[in-house]
């Protein structure tokens, strides 16, 4: 009776070690987890040989089979589970033998699906879960992880109903029974689906929600959602942000050994270096994974690291103009060949597709087209970087074979393929990112009317074509935004953290700790405005007549750029001009040196010397690029207000400096669509004016310009606070805002306004109910933008165009602050005699445009 206790105490004390195991091996600790595998697997053999001892070696060598496949070979894991199945069979038949008989299938189901063996995982499945449901085991952990694992399996194929069922029965049961960590797997599960049925909000609300369950639940499995989380990212479009996810979890990764989610997650960092145009890191990514996937003896695994090296050699060679070598199409072709072979749709027509691109660069026509041919059509699932990859190969064969309106024609359709995913997009950085996708396919339309059209018939095109392809964000009609308390916390300890920061600098502190968590709580306030609310509907693209009919005897300019030529579609009187101007490089790096020039000439107290000096640099810039971009269009402009709508850098070109433009009224926009949207008719005058801390003069000037506005709201002194700022603005007809502020070039809705109680974000300005409809920015330099793919222009005065204000005033370049407050008085006085804030800002800025480069962008 006394070794019958001991015998039962010393497999309990097994059992125990086998749970704390599969917990450090739920939480992906798997290294942890083998140490106790091991350790009870040593105590197993020095123990009885009755059923519960043989059922409980083969639970752990179950366990242990799994967890050296995740850290080493699947070949050891398959071994593994043979010398369970050994154990196994000396059980006699029954409930128990049924049941890990099922384990032990189910975890080579498990392991199949690990090496890309998919449809042999899924019968697996699909026998044990019936034997599973029959058992009814009284936890109902068993039945749940197996539902889950087959869910995983149907999404992996592209079965997104049988998938969807899967992982809902999976969160049912785990509800019921309280197996909180498989809950949030099968959340990230959910996440997965809807990234595969193009619902990228969606999925990334699902990886929240994982990540909220699983931070306490099963903090090692954070690392797996972050790889799937950067995935979609790279769907919208989100380099950097994919990069920073994947940066993050590989270091635990590989302290955790999981090598399967190692190689996994360098395939996409990789993918990410490519996009942000790293082709050196790609490469170097790519091969390391391959090389572990070999390892594992994962075949279509390590094809998919092949690929994306493949992908890099290929855009190596496409970039340097070159003709490429034979071997790289001819390796991609073969590939694919490799790809198809093992049911790897989409990324066999990935490779052939690259091919054709390398094909077509070496003359080799034929070959492409033979090659194209062979691509499937795209599927429910197909990514649409693949469908616009297909396109770009279609049109650029069309242009190889003479067919140029074919080739239109594929520019047209994917530009409207993209702009249907660009519509199930949340927030505005969603909305942006995803312009990279079709990049190329513009840039080859664009450039294939600029380089035929002639006549009106000609300019109109490019026109419309510009139109297409630029400023996208621009054309959505905000909605009103989704209260979320997270989001809301968020900001109000950033603005807490950073109004910190800034005692803690006057105060000689260290501020590293602060920005840190600034930093942080930025990147959660960004992850939570891609789906939180819908940024906006989409409103069609402005037709080429509707722009004219708006324009009246106003003349719009719009700047096209391809390679190094610039030109220029003048828009006047119902007609339309094609001007072909000079070198865009050229024009940029003028534009750039004439902005560091206007930067230093910026301060109130410049040494007379110093300031004649910078004068005289900034005039010739001026000058230069008054020669290459205005002196040609001048028998078409006349002397009429102008519309210009920049490309690239010269978004932020100080237009009213140069000479022939000196007292010209003008507004720039992103876009004609933009320009047309904010040229209705402007709401109520009810004027706001605020004052914000620490600008010399900045309380008397809003007080001054009360003499202007009698009836204004100020906001100044110690009411400066955001909220009282943010109450103010909304619903307002002209708000006047003097502070200090930031843009902030990598995410434009957190560049800011500092106030009382610290900074104002565009992120909130831009989603207030009513915006307002004029904004007079009346310090620093919030006209500023980041150019984004898409020639989308964003930054503080960006994001509150976006949202609906209609004309924002604003600095591009450092502006002292007496001549920020002598132009804004003159503007003002302009504004409330009734005058348009392009007429007004000209005649503010004409007395000295060099130390007033402010302009007026959207409607003017």
């Amino acid at each position: 009776m006394r070794g019958d206790r001991q015998q039962n105490r010393a497999l309990a004390a097994v059992l125990a070690v086998h749970r704390r195991a599969n917990d450090a091996a739920g939480s992906a600790h798997n290294m942890e987890a083998i140490r106790l595998l091991r350790q009870a697997l040593r105590a197993l053999e020095e123990g009885g040989e009755g059923p519960e001892w043989i059922g409980a070696r083969v639970r752990v060598l179950i366990s242990l089979a799994l967890a050296t496949a995740e850290v080493g070979s699947t070949v050891e894991g398959f071994r593994g589970l043979k010398r369970a199945q050994a154990q196994l069979d000396l059980l006699p038949d029954g409930a128990r033998r049924q049941e890990l008989q099922a384990v032990v299938s189910g975890q080579r189901a498990l392991l199949l699906f690990r090496v890309g063996r998919l449809a042999e995982s899924l019968a697996l499945f699909d026998a044990i879960i019936p034997t599973l449901e029959r058992l009814d085991e009284g936890d109902g952990l068993l039945l749940a992880r197996t539902v889950l694992n087959r869910a995983q399996i149907h999404a992996e194929m592209s079965n997104l109903d049988a998938a969807s069922r899967d992982f809902d029965r999976a969160i049912k049961l785990a509800a019921e029974h309280d197996h909180t960590r498989l809950e949030g797997k099968a959340r990230h599960g959910l996440g997965d689906l809807a990234q595969l049925a193009g619902d990228i909000p969606g999925a990334l609300r699902h990886y929240d929600e994982a990540t909220r369950i699983l931070e306490s639940a099963a903090p090692g499995w954070l690392a797996r959602v972050r790889i799937d989380q950067a995935r979609a990212l790279l769907v919208a479009g989100l380099a950097e942000e994919a990069a920073r996810h994947l940066d993050e979890a590989l270091p635990e990764l590989r302290r955790n050994r999981v090598i399967q989610d190692v190689a996994e997650a360098e395939v996409a960092r990789a993918a990410a270096a490519l996009l942000e145009g790293d082709i050196a890191l790609a490469r170097k990514l790519a091969v390391t994974a391959r090389r572990r996937f070999l390892r594992r003896g994962n075949a279509p695994w390590a094809e998919v690291a092949a690929l994306t090296r493949h992908r890099a050699d290929a855009m190596e060679a496409l970039e340097s103009g070159a003709r490429p070598p034979a071997r790289l199409p001819s390796g991609l072709v073969r590939l694919a060949e490799r790809l198809a072979g093992l049911g790897l749709r989409d990324e066999a027509a990935a490779a052939r597709l690259l091919a054709v691109r390398l094909l077509l660069r070496r003359g080799e026509v034929d070959a492409a087209a033979a090659q194209l041919a062979r691509v499937p059509r795209p599927r429910r699932t197909t990514p649409v970087d693949h469908r616009m990859l297909l396109r770009l190969c279609r049109a650029e064969l069309a242009v190889a074979t003479g067919r140029t309106r074919s080739a239109l024609a594929q520019a047209r359709g994917g530009l409207t393929e993209l702009g249907w995913a660009r519509d199930r997009m949340g927030g505005l950085d969603l909305l942006c990112g995803t312009a990279v996708h079709g990049q190329e396919l513009g840039a080859l339309a664009v450039g294939l009317v600029l380089d035929t059209a002639t006549g009106e018939g000609g300019a109109r095109r490019l026109f419309a074509w510009q139109e297409r392809t630029r400023a996208q964000v621009y054309r959505y009609e905000p909605m009103p935004a989704i209260d979320d308390p997270v989001l809301a916390k968020h900001i109000t300890e950033m603005r807490h953290v950073q109004r910190t920061v800034q005692q803690h600098r006057l105060a000689g502190r260290s501020v590293a700790a602060l920005e840190q968590r600034y930093a942080w709580l930025q990147r959660e306030a960004s992850r939570l405005g891609w789906y939180t609310s819908r940024w906006g509907r989409p409103r069609p693209v402005s037709s080429p007549e509707e722009v004219a009919d708006t324009l009246g005897h106003r003349v719009l300019v719009s700047l096209v750029g391809h390679g190094d030529a610039l030109a220029a579609v003048v828009v006047r009187d119902g007609r339309f001009r094609l001007v072909r101007l000079g070198s865009l490089g050229e024009a940029e790096e003028t534009a750039q040196q004439l902005h560091a020039d206007l930067d230093a000439l910026a301060p109130d107290h410049l040494p007379a010397a110093l300031a004649t000096a910078v004068t005289a640099s900034a005039r010739r810039r001026a000058a230069a690029l008054d020669d290459l971009l205005i002196r040609p269009l001048r028998g078409v402009l006349g002397d009429r207000e102008l519309v210009i709508i920049p490309t690239g850098s010269l978004h932020a070109l100080p237009w009213g400096a140069l000479p022939t433009l000196r007292g010209r009224a003008l507004s720039i926009a992103p876009s004609a669509t933009a320009w047309v949207a904010a040229a209705s008719n402007p709401g109520p005058e009810s004027v706001v004016l605020v004052g914000g801390p620490g600008v010399p003069g900045a309380v008397g000037e809003v007080r001054q310009l009360r003499s202007v506005y009698p009836n204004a709201s100020i906001v100044d002194g110690e009411l400066a606070t955001s909220a009282n700022v943010l109450s103010a603005l909304d619903g307002s007809g002209v708000a006047h805002l003097v502070a200090h502020g930031a843009h902030e070039p990598a995410n434009a809705l957190f560049s800011r306004l500092d106030l009382v109680d610290g900074p104002l974000f565009a992120h909130e300005a831009a989603r207030l109910a009513k915006p307002p409809e004029r904004v007079v920015l009346a310090a620093c330099e919030l006209a500023l933008s980041h150019i984004r793919p898409g020639e989308e222009a964003l930054g503080f005065a960006g994001a509150l165009l976006a949202s609906g204000s209609r004309t924002v005033v604003g600095a591009v370049a450092r502006v002292g602050d007496g001549a920020a407050a002598e132009a804004m008085a003159d503007l003002h006085r302009q504004l409330a005699a009734g005058t348009s804030p392009a007429v007004a800002l000209a005649e503010a800025t004409a007395a000295d445009p060099l130390r007033r480069p402010f302009l007026c962008l959207g409607a003017g």
